[in-house]
């Protein structure tokens, strides 16, 4: 009985992993295709740091990502959040998203004259 209760709460964890992963790589595949991020930036770089704290996507969501969560998986959802400046460094999100910096990280900011 231990046996299989156990069973049942490694495969829950395999489920919640999994489909948080895959939520993951379908939210960055919107991404990409939304802004299309030139590849030699730091936000092309990012990929799912863009939303989450870690690179790996591990450590929660970033100021960014916590804009777009509960928000439906949805070109409108990320459009709906451009015009904001998620981590208060004076730059909108579109501004830079253009720039290819990160709009969850206050450390990543377009360089002047950009």
């Amino acid at each position: 009985m231990k046996l299989s209760r156990l069973w049942v709460i490694l495969l829950g964890l395999a489920a919640l992993m999994w489909s948080t992963a895959w939520a993951t790589a379908q939210w960055m595949k919107l991404f990409g295709d939304v802004y299309k991020p030139k590849a030699s930036t730091a936000l092309s770089r990012a990929r799912c740091a863009v939303c989450h704290v870690e690179l790996d996507g591990s450590g929660g969501l970033n100021s960014y990502g916590k804009m777009l969560e509960g928000k439906p998986m949805a070109r409108k959802s990320l459009r709906a959040i451009q015009n904001y400046d998620a981590d208060k460094d004076k730059f909108s999100n579109i501004v830079e998203i253009r720039a290819g910096t990160l709009p969850g990280n206050a450390k990543s900011k377009p360089r002047a004259g950009r």
